[in-house]
Parts: structure tokens; C-alpha cells; sequence
């Protein structure tokens, strides 16, 4: 138990807690709209599972390749505002303007056509998105040097951004409500308009109201002219390679690519399995239980699963409240192998508190864990670059996200389930149930043997943090 409090320097404001949550909305809106909107391209545009694959994997990879040089340079960047607030504000507008761009897909352009245009948008998107998000995550470490103070950071943005999986399931329902619109293509033409304009308003929140210092005078940054920046490839694959060299962070890139990309790998089978399993591929009848499914396990995630691990960080510390959750995620998953129930689709509710311990305290606990490596890299290295060890920690999320895209075609493809049958081959849907307990089962477990060590204590952190200070003085 920790008998350590917050320092009143590590202390952050609320309100800066918020602006940086607001953009955390922003950043967790757009995948969560993505996930409901992919489905579009097959079931009403007729894309092809291979198709599906090739638009999840290649911008992901793109993002993947481009994440750490805007790391390298967000780390390096001279300016009055420093080194962050501009990057935000200039991806915010870029990823907002290209997700509405992007969505503008009409089946009379015809299939080849929406697949190639939809792919172009999509590397645009993702290299706004990686402008924004790089420098915004950096910008979340900057916050406080308190060991639990950044935990509360992290909750507080989890928390509102959590409210993304709240709203995002319910566009089921006005998608294919004929009342709001005619089909659903239509429907995400409109909708992603409104996703677009208000996520960009909100991305732009953390670069105006968080403060940060003046970086002009800096003299240890690398330059940034283009020359220097192509010559810095090799500072960057450096930088890659020292970061990893840290075992706590190589643990938590690990831990968090096995989990995220075995959940997003199954994600979308849930609207499957209720449509098909619960109401037997009748879409009209499953009415708004594909919708409740997304929402329920948001909002237990928003309002009981990130206060609890919050509690749980300050209590036992932040890598016995990463294997406890974990563990508990676990039971849900197995529990949802009971709990879909024909006749009784209300059973996988309760399920869901359990299920949602899984991805709910992934990035609360992850992310104020690695603002504790930036601690120890500047202790070794003399440098801060959160910039990088952000974009290296993303890397691995955004690339298992692409090899989720892959795997998710390549389990439909095996199992012989096509989303655009009445009727399903026999075994398809049992084969998409399997999966989809098993995956996350297993990328869970295999997360929790990585982090059964993790060294990087609270006490360990405070040593590190009291001998940066006495650098300093």
C-alpha cells in the first residue's frame, strides 16, 4: 500500500485534466467511429473480405512507419509555444477534414473506384492522425512528475474519453433506422460529417489550454531543417533501439500490443454474433442489442471500471492493478461464451462489467507507466523524449491494430463466414464464437506472463524522480 501522496508540485488542475481528456475524445472517437463504419464497406458496399483486409493494414502500416520521426521531430521542435500545442492543433484540422473527405462513398462510383479512393483519404487521415496524436500523447507525460498524479491524469482522460464506445455503438441504430435515412452508406456520408467537424473542434482543446514553456532557447535539440531530418533516420532507428533497450518498456509495448490487437482482432465479431446467433442474420429483429453490446461495456468501463482501477493503482501499485484487471477481463470473456443466449440476448449484459476490465485499464495504467520510463531514460540519457517513447508505444498499438485488420478477414475467411449471406455455412458462426472468446483469452494471458515482472515500482520511480531533482538543482 502506498503511504506517499501527491506532491503539491506534481499536482495538475482539473481543468487541464479536462482539456486534455477532451482531446482524448477526439482520439478515441475516430477509431470508435472507424469500427462502426468499416462495416459499411462490406455489408452495403459489397467490399470483399480481402478488400476489408488491405484498408485495415496499409494506412495502419503507414501510421506505424510515420509515428516515430514525428516523435523525433515533436521532441526536437524549437518555438514559442513549445514543443507540442501546433502539431495538435494543425493534425486536428487535418484528420478532421480528411475523415469527412474520406467517407464520401457512393455505390454508383463503383467498387474499384471506392476502394482506391478510400484508401488515398485513409493514408491522409492517418498522417493527420499522427501529427495529432504523437505530440498529444507526449504532451500527457509533460503533465506532472508525480507517480500517481499521473495515473489520475490518465484516468481523468480515459474517462471522458471513454465516452467515445458510449455514443459510437448507437450509429447502428440510425444507420439502419429507415426513418433517419435510406440505407446506410448514406447514412455514414452524413454522419461522418458531424464525427469530422466536432472531433476536430475537440483535438484542438489541448493546444489551446494546456500551457507549456517556450522551447526557442533550447540548445541540446537536433535541427530540423530537411537535410537534418533525413540525416536523423538513423537517430531515430537509435532512439527506437535504446528505448526498447529499457525492460519495463519493452514490457509494456509487449503487454499492450498482445491485448489490443487480440481485442480489435475479434471487435467486430460482437455485431456478428448478436445478428446471427441471437436472431438467427435477421439485422431488423436484433434491433438495438448490437448498439446495447458497444454502449453497456463503455459505460462500465466510464463509471465503474477506470474509478476502480484508479483506486487500485494507489493502493497496490500500478502492475498488480494492470494483472488484476487483466485476470478479471478473463472471466468475462469466458462468461460471454455462456452468456450469448438465443431466445435471451439480455444475458450478455451481464458479462460485460467483467469484459470491460480488459481494454478499460490497458491504457490508464500503460500509458501512466511510460511516462514513469521517460523518468528513467532521462535519468540514463539526460534527455526528455516523451515524443518518442510515445510514438514507439503507439507504433506497437497502431501495428497491432493493422495485423488485427489482417487476422480479423483471414478468422471470417476460415471459419466460411460471409456477411452478406441470409444464411451462414454451418460451423461459421460457432467458429466466430470460438474466436472470439479465445483470442483475447489468450493474448491476455500471454500479456500478464510478460508484466508477471515488471520491475519499475512507485519506490524505484520516487528514487529516479528525487535524483532528476537533485540534477536540476
Amino acid at each position: 500500500m502506498s503511504s506517499i501522496k501527491t506532491s503539491v508540485k506534481g499536482k495538475v488542475p482539473m481543468g487541464q485534466k479536462v482539456a486534455f481528456g477532451l482531446g482524448m475524445l477526439a482520439n478515441q472517437m475516430f477509431p470508435a467511429a472507424l469500427g462502426i463504419f468499416m462495416v459499411v464497406l462490406v455489408q452495403d458496399l459489397g467490399f470483399p473480405a480481402w478488400m476489408w483486409g488491405i484498408l485495415f493494414f496499409l494506412p495502419r502500416v503507414f501510421d506505424a512507419v510515420t509515428d516515430p520521426i514525428m516523435g523525433f521531430i515533436s521532441d526536437n521542435t524549437r518555438s514559442k509555444w513549445g514543443r507540442r500545442r501546433h502539431y495538435v492543433f494543425i493534425g486536428a484540422i487535418i484528420m478532421g477534414i480528411s475523415f469527412v473527405v474520406m467517407w464520401q462513398l457512393y455505390r454508383e462510383s463503383g467498387l474499384n473506384y471506392n476502394f482506391i479512393y478510400f484508401l488515398m483519404w485513409s493514408f491522409v487521415f492517418y498522417l493527420g492522425l499522427t501529427i495529432f496524436s504523437v505530440p498529444y500523447v507526449a504532451m500527457g507525460y509533460e503533465m506532472s512528475d508525480d507517480f500517481h498524479e499521473r495515473t489520475s491524469i490518465m484516468a481523468v482522460a480515459q474517462w471522458i474519453g471513454q465516452w467515445a464506445w458510449v455514443i459510437a455503438p448507437w450509429f447502428w441504430v440510425v444507420m439502419y433506422d429507415p426513418e433517419w435515412f435510406p440505407n446506410a452508406d448514406t447514412a455514414t456520408r452524413s454522419l461522418a460529417v458531424w464525427v469530422g467537424i466536432s472531433c476536430m473542434i475537440l483535438a484542438m482543446i489541448p493546444a489551446i489550454f494546456i500551457k507549456s514553456k517556450s522551447t526557442l532557447d533550447e540548445t541540446s535539440f537536433s535541427p530540423l531543417t530537411l537535410k537534418a531530418i533525413g540525416k536523423s533516420l538513423t537517430e531515430i532507428l537509435a532512439g527506437f533501439k535504446e528505448a526498447f533497450s529499457y525492460r519495463p518498456f519493452r514490457k509494456l509495448c509487449i503487454a499492450t500490443f498482445f491485448i489490443f490487437n487480440a481485442f480489435n482482432t475479434v471487435a467486430s465479431f460482437s455485431f456478428f454474433i448478436v445478428v446471427y446467433y441471437l436472431f438467427n442474420g435477421d439485422a431488423g429483429a436484433a434491433g438495438i442489442w448490437p448498439t446495447l453490446f458497444g454502449s453497456v461495456g463503455a459505460l462500465a468501463t466510464t463509471f465503474m471500471v477506470i474509478p476502480i482501477v484508479a483506486k487500485m493503482s494507489n493502493k497496490m501499485g500500478k502492475k498488480n492493478a494492470f494483472l488484476l484487471s487483466q485476470g478479471i477481463s478473463i472471466v468475462g470473456y469466458i462468461l460471454l461464451w455462456f452468456l450469448f443466449i438465443p431466445g435471451k440476448p439480455y444475458m450478455f449484459l451481464f458479462g460485460l462489467p467483467f469484459f470491460s476490465f480488459g481494454i478499460g485499464s490497458l491504457f490508464t495504467l500503460m500509458m501512466s507507466m511510460t511516462a514513469d520510463v521517460c523518468d528513467l531514460d532521462e535519468l540514463n540519457s539526460g534527455k526528455r523524449r516523451e515524443g518518442i517513447f510515445g510514438a514507439i508505444y503507439w507504433w506497437m498499438v497502431k501495428f497491432g491494430f493493422a495485423i488485427a485488420g489482417l487476422l480479423t478477414g483471414a478468422i471470417m475467411t476460415l471459419v466460411d463466414f460471409n456477411p452478406e449471406a441470409a444464411v451462414q455455412a454451418d460451423g461459421a458462426v460457432s467458429g466466430l464464437r470460438f474466436f472470439y472468446s479465445a483470442v483475447p483469452i489468450t493474448g491476455t494471458l500471454i500479456a500478464m506472463w510478460v508484466m508477471r515482472d515488471y520491475d519499475l515500482t512507485e519506490q524505484k520511480a520516487r528514487e529516479i524522480a528525487k535524483q532528476l531533482e537533485e540534477r536540476k538543482a
